[in-house]
C-alpha cells in the first residue's frame, strides 16, 4: 500500500515529502559519485579491460535512455509512477553488489559481470528517472519548483565532489594491480549499493499524486514519433542533436585513459580536474541560463558549442607539453574552459528541444529527441573503444627540417597518436553538428559576434563578483605543493612506462 498513489495530497505531507527530496539526493549523489564516472574507467582499467570494454561502458548509460520510450506507454498504462520509480531502482541498484562482486572474481568474468551490471544499472536508471520526471511534476507546486531542484540539485553536486575526491585519494594509496586495491573497489561499490536502497527506501516514503484517469485513446510509440519527425524545423534540430552528441562522445569517455595511460597521471589528479570543470560549471550555469532566456538557445549554442568543440581539439596539447608543471596548468585551464562550455552546451540543447515542441506534444517531441541523441551518444564511445588499438599502433609527425652551413636541424612541432586522433576526429564532426545547427530557426537569436561580447561582459561581472568575496579566493589557487607533486608523479610514471616498452 505505500507505493500506491494518493488521491489527495496535504499540504503538510508535500512540505515534508520536499525536505525528503533534498535528504534522498545526498544519498543518490553518493551512489554516483562512487561507481561512476572516473571512478568506473578506474575500476575497469584495473580489471584488465579493453578500449572497447570502456567503451561500452561509456555508451550504457546513453543506451539505457532508449527505454524512455516504451516507459512512456508503461506510465500511461499503468498509472502508478511510484512503484515504476522504486522498482526500478531496487533493481538497477542491485547489480551494484555484481558489480562489487566483480573485483574478486577471474579477470573475463569480472569484466562480464561489470559490464552486465552497468547496462544494467544505466537501464533501470532511465526507466525510473522517466517515470519520477513526471511524478515530482505534479507533487511539487509550480511555484517551488526551481527552489526545490536548485536545492536538491546544489546539495547533490556538494555531496558528489565530497565523496568522488574521497574514492580516488583511498584508490592512490593502493598499489596498481594489488589485492588492496580490489577490495577497495568492492567496498566502493559495496557502499554504493547501501547508499542506493537507502535512497530507494527514502523515495518510498514520498507521497505520489494520483494521475487522471486514463484516456480512451491509446497511442503506440510508432504513433507517438511520426509528427515530430514530420516537422521540418524539429527535424533539423534533432539532426543536430544527434550530430553533435555523436561528436562530443566520441573522444570525451575516453579523457580519463588518455590522462592516466598516457599522461601519466594518478587518479587524484584526474578527480581535482574533474572538481576543477564541475565547479567551473556551476558558476557559469547562472549567466548561461540568464541569456538563454534574454536572447535564445541557439545563440548560447553557437557559443558554447565550438568553445567546447575547440576544448577537446585543444586537448592534443597536452600531449605535446614535456614540462610537468606546465602540463598541470595547462590541463587545469582547459577544464575551466571545458567546464564552463559544457553548462552552456548542456542547458542550450535541453531548453531548445523544449522550446521548439508544440504545446500539448511536447512529451512526444521531447523523446523523439532523447532517443536520437541517446541513439548517437551510445553508439560514439563503442566506435571509439573498437577503433583505438588500430590508432594506438599509428602516428602522425610533422617535421620542419632547418639547413645551414652547421649542419642539418629537425624539430618537430606536432605529434599526434593514439587519443590524439579522437580528439582531432570529434573537432572534424563537431564542425559538422554546428553547421546543422546553423539550419535550425529559433525566434530571438542573435549573431554569434553579440553573443560573445554578452557573454564576456557577464564573465567579467562573474569575476569581479567571485573576487570580492575573500572566502572564495582560496578556490582559485590550488596549493603548488601538490601541482610540483602530481607533475612529479606523471613525469615518473611517463619515464617507467616507456622503459618498460624499450
Amino acid at each position: 500500500m505505500a507505493l500506491q498513489p494518493q488521491h489527495s495530497v496535504s499540504d503538510t505531507e508535500r512540505d515534508r515529502a520536499l525536505r525528503q527530496l533534498v535528504t534522498e539526493s545526498a544519498f543518490a549523489s553518493t551512489t554516483t559519485a562512487l561507481t561512476s564516472g572516473v571512478i568506473l574507467t578506474a575500476f575497469a582499467l584495473h580489471l584488465g579491460a579493453s578500449n572497447l570494454v570502456i567503451g561500452v561502458l561509456a555508451s550504457a548509460p546513453f543506451l539505457g535512455q532508449l527505454l524512455q520510450a516504451p516507459t512512456i506507454l508503461l506510465v500511461e498504462r499503468l498509472r502508478q509512477r511510484k512503484l515504476i520509480s522504486v522498482a526500478s531502482s531496487l533493481i538497477g541498484r542491485g547489480m551494484l553488489a555484481l558489480m562489487a562482486l566483480s573485483a574478486f572474481l577471474p579477470r573475463d568474468l569480472g569484466i562480464a559481470a561489470l559490464i552486465l551490471g552497468q547496462l544494467v544499472l544505466c537501464g533501470m536508471a532511465a526507466v525510473g528517472s522517466c517515470a519520477w520526471s513526471a511524478w515530482m511534476r505534479d507533487l511539487a507546486p509550480e511555484d517551488r519548483l526551481g527552489w526545490v531542484f536548485a536545492r536538491r540539485t546544489s546539495f547533490a553536486a556538494a555531496i558528489s565532489l565530497v565523496a568522488g575526491i574521497a574514492a580516488a585519494v583511498v584508490l592512490d594509496r593502493t598499489p596498481e594491480g594489488s589485492w588492496w586495491r580490489s577490495l577497495t573497489f568492492g567496498a566502493l561499490y559495496g557502499l554504493g549499493f547501501v547508499s542506493g536502497l537507502v535512497s530507494a527506501w527514502l523515495t518510498a516514503r514520498i507521497p505520489e499524486p494520483a494521475m487522471p484517469p486514463q484516456p480512451d485513446v491509446k497511442l503506440g510509440l510508432v504513433a507517438l514519433l511520426r509528427e515530430p519527425l514530420a516537422d521540418y524545423n524539429f527535424r533539423q534540430l534533432t539532426i543536430f542533436l544527434a550530430a553533435w552528441q555523436f561528436a562530443i562522445n566520441l573522444a570525451t569517455p575516453f579523457f580519463t585513459v588518455f590522462i592516466v595511460q598516457q599522461l601519466g597521471f594518478d587518479m587524484t589528479f584526474v578527480m581535482v580536474l574533474s572538481v576543477v570543470s564541475q565547479l567551473s560549471n556551476l558558476v557559469a550555469l547562472r549567466n548561461w541560463g540568464a541569456l538563454a532566456d534574454r536572447f535564445a538557445n541557439k545563440s548560447v549554442l553557437l557559443v558554447a558549442a565550438p568553445t567546447y568543440i575547440a576544448c577537446i581539439v585543444a586537448m592534443i596539447g597536452a600531449s605535446q607539453i614535456t614540462h610537468g608543471p606546465w602540463l598541470v596548468a595547462y590541463l587545469i585551464v582547459l577544464h575551466l574552459f571545458m567546464g564552463s562550455a559544457v553548462a552552456g552546451a548542456t542547458l542550450a540543447t535541453t531548453s531548445i528541444a523544449l522550446k521548439l515542441s508544440p504545446k500539448g506534444s511536447s512529451t512526444a517531441y521531447v523523446a523523439t529527441a532523447g532517443l536520437a541523441t541517446a541513439v548517437a551518444a551510445g553508439i560514439a564511445p563503442i566506435l571509439g573503444g573498437a577503433f583505438a588499438d588500430f590508432f594506438r599502433l599509428r602516428q602522425f609527425e610533422l617535421l620542419l627540417r632547418w639547413t645551414s652551413p652547421q649542419g642539418v636541424a629537425t624539430v618537430s612541432p606536432l605529434r599526434l597518436s593514439q587519443w590524439d586522433f579522437y580528439f582531432l576526429i570529434a573537432g572534424v564532426l563537431g564542425l559538422y553538428a554546428i553547421h546543422r545547427l546553423a539550419l535550425v530557426q529559433e525566434s530571438g537569436e542573435i549573431r554569434r559576434g553579440e553573443m560573445v561580447q554578452q557573454v564576456l561582459l557577464h564573465t567579467r561581472r562573474t569575476v569581479r563578483n567571485i573576487s570580492t568575496v575573500a572566502g572564495l579566493r582560496g578556490l582559485t589557487d590550488l596549493p603548488a605543493g601538490f601541482l610540483r607533486d602530481a607533475s612529479l608523479r606523471a613525469r615518473f610514471l611517463r619515464r617507467q612506462r616507456f622503459a618498460d616498452r624499450g
